[in-house]
């Protein structure tokens, strides 16, 4: 057997050490599902973020978090803390403690005040998907309303993608209504422009018949994110994912379909924490 060389044996160390590092990468990203950052929602933590936002996001990246997404500080009165950050500064700050962001939610209010203002603040902080948690049509609406509030967003999300920005609706409220006996929310999918609006799926929103899996099917393409909450079908409450009743990796392996490119886990902070060791060995 001949000897290695001193060249040859560091070429050969080097060589091992890069195929261990992509076998170690490959690992990390088949064990998170489909290779995305594992996130959540700020919002169950707003009174923490109000007294104290570097502690509050520590805690997420503690937690096991990768990425967050926010509610923007000129829209949520919750999150006005943030105002003292330049977005700049935001994005540095987060990045510092090992998160990104790169959604917030913002309210139809501001999208029809205040627009341009928290575009800018979204562009300052790399923030690049903007998403309001609903319409906020009557609860029991006509076809007229339905087709008012797709117009109204329609022109809204115009707007942010000229600036960059894509603009995406979640279900909540006014989504959750009917038209005769058509979901608002189907409707809704007709209505809005699929290339300037995308949508945000709340995956609890099985409790009132609506199946992520289903949805993510059904309109393959229209959808960029979602909410994760887990659910119990037998006790009819929020449970952590993966202690809960839903089939995740169906979910998951439908959100490819949807067009899913982040998530962010939205319950209270112990069971978010508790949903991130499943998470991380969920493979799909």
């Amino acid at each position: 057997m001949s000897t290695l060389s001193r060249r040859e044996f560091l070429q050969t160390t080097a060589a091992g050490a890069a195929l261990s590092g992509v076998i170690a990468n490959a690992r990390l990203l088949r064990a998170n599902p489909l290779g995305m950052p594992i996130g959540c929602q700020t919002y169950p933590i707003r009174m923490s973020i109000g007294q104290d936002p570097v502690a509050a996001f520590k805690q997420l990246a503690d937690a096991g978090f990768q990425a967050i997404e926010l509610c923007s500080p000129i829209g949520y009165k919750e999150f006005a803390a943030l105002t003292k950050y330049k977005g700049a500064e935001l994005k540095t700050m987060l990045g510092d403690l090992g998160l990104t962001c790169v959604s917030t939610h913002v309210s139809m209010r501001e999208m029809r005040t205040g627009h341009e203002a928290t575009a800018a603040w979204a562009n300052e902080a790399g923030i690049t998907q903007m998403m309001v948690a609903s319409l906020g049509g009557p609860q029991m609406p006509t076809m007229d309303d339905v087709k008012k509030a797709a117009d109204e967003y329609n022109a809204i999300a115009e707007k942010s993608a000229k600036a960059g920005i894509q603009q995406g609706l979640h279900n909540e409220g006014f989504e959750m209504s009917s038209v005769g006996d058509r979901r608002t929310y189907d409707i809704l999918f007709e209505l809005l422009d699929p290339k300037l609006v995308k949508f945000q799926f709340q995956v609890s929103t099985i409790s009132r018949g609506f199946d992520a899996a289903e949805y993510f099917t059904k309109y393959p393409g229209r959808f960029i994110s979602m909410h994760v909450q887990g659910w119990s079908s037998e006790t009819k409450t929020q449970m952590a994912v993966g202690q809960d009743t839903l089939d995740w990796k169906k979910i998951f392996t439908a959100a490819k379909t949807g067009g899913i490119k982040n998530y962010f886990v939205e319950m209270n902070l112990e069971l978010m924490k508790a949903s991130v060791p499943y998470l991380k060995a969920l493979t799909v």
